[in-house]
């Protein structure tokens, strides 16, 4: 998913874990367990899923800010890649924090891999089926007979759960199409649906003329499947932290929590102030044009806000089903994410509330209980 991507180099690669791949860094850091130099702040190397976007808006705008300065942090931030698994870059000590889905994570820790979700920035699922409003595919009944985009290496689990949970055999009901991570297959029509992101690929078909109008594509011509409203959502951006140093290293546990206070502080600054975390993409080099990276940003905020069990906790239910559906889903191979529930310390809750209880005394809203979306205006190629 990652031309112009999002959350899905991630999910291509770590899926690829699952068969085995997705997003990974590098960093000099004399003390990326926590420990830092007694001269300076601790350094700190944090792994993204996939490129500069608003999808990470939060952890750079805590940069911009002074946030991670204010917890004595000096935080480096990787970029992921086509070829980046963020969390085996995390279990291989080479990242002291990683962003990952949960299931692509999960199935790593399943791998091997010592991680633990530390904080549930992310708490809906931001995938969607689309296609054109002509297809009458407005539930995951009407994909029966239909070609059925999706980008497998993971990322299919929701859409193959929704398919079930309707009496569809994803094997033999649908015609299944490898779709690339973008959305020319469904606007040439050789797809009747189209896996997306809202905050990214949905906004290309909307970013896209449409040919009988000349102007661009309205919301009006397509009808979106979400699967937080089907029920077979998935848990997705998360941190993920060293789960042996959370066991064993004081330092490390110290700075899991400063990080996590200058982190969240950055998403509560990108609900107030999208228009400026924006920017802040921007100009960290953002490769998507600057509608773009705001429709991006007012998705993302709504993937976090409002919060009202305070950003950053799990929730149980929400993990639970995540786990259920990764365990029993199969894919069009036979495959599931997860052949059996997390073993140890799959996430923990400790240090993110830790985090709000500081962030609450300096008065910071966690729960954004007043957030309201903008209403953002796309340009022509997300210009």
């Amino acid at each position: 998913m990652r031309r112009t991507t999002t959350v899905r180099a991630a999910a291509a690669g770590a899926a690829l874990v699952l068969l085995a791949t997705a997003c990974g860094g590098g960093g000099d850091s004399d003390s990326g367990s926590g420990g830092g130099q007694a001269s300076g702040p601790t350094k700190v190397r944090l792994q993204l899923q996939w490129v500069t976007q608003a999808q990470f808006a939060g952890y750079f705008a805590a940069a911009d800010q002074g946030y991670y300065k204010d917890e004595g942090l000096d935080v480096e931030i990787l970029e992921g890649g086509v070829d980046i698994v963020p969390q085996t870059v995390l279990a291989q000590g080479q990242a002291d924090y990683a962003i990952a889905w949960v299931p692509k994570a999960l199935a790593s820790r399943e791998q091997g891999a010592q991680i633990t979700d530390v904080a549930q920035v992310f708490a809906r699922s931001g995938t969607l089926q689309v296609s054109f409003k002509d297809k009458a595919i407005g539930a995951p009944a009407d994909l029966r007979s239909k070609k059925v985009g999706n980008w497998g290496f993971g990322n299919e689990y929701e859409l193959f759960a929704g398919m079930t949970q309707a009496g569809l055999d994803p094997a033999k009901d649908v015609t299944l199409v490898q779709q690339q991570f973008d959305m020319q297959a469904l606007l040439k029509g050789d797809i009747d649906a189209a896996q997306a992101m809202t905050y990214n690929e949905y906004a290309q078909v909307l970013e896209a003329k449409n040919p009988a109008t000349g102007e661009l594509y309205q919301p009006s011509d397509f009808s979106t499947i979400n699967w937080n409203q089907v029920g077979t959502a998935m848990l997705q951006d998360a941190v993920w932290a060293d789960s042996s140093k959370l066991e064993s290293d004081t330092a490390y546990q110290d700075t899991t929590v400063k990080f996590l206070t200058a982190a969240l502080k950055g998403w509560a600054f990108c609900r107030d102030n999208p228009e400026k975390c924006r920017d802040i993409v921007v100009a960290r080099g953002s490769k998507l044009g600057k509608s773009h990276q705001l429709w991006q940003m007012n998705e993302i905020n709504k993937l976090i806000w409002p919060s009202p069990s305070k950003i950053g906790l799990v929730d149980q239910s929400a993990w639970n089903k995540t786990v259920e559906i990764a365990e029993k889903t199969k894919n069009q191979e036979g495959k599931t994410v997860l052949t059996k529930a997390p073993e140890g310390t799959a996430f923990t809750n400790d240090y993110v509330q830790k985090a709000l209880d500081k962030l609450t005394a300096q008065g910071v809203d966690v729960t954004g209980a007043s957030f309201k979306p903008l209403t953002v205006q796309l340009n022509a190629g997300g210009a």
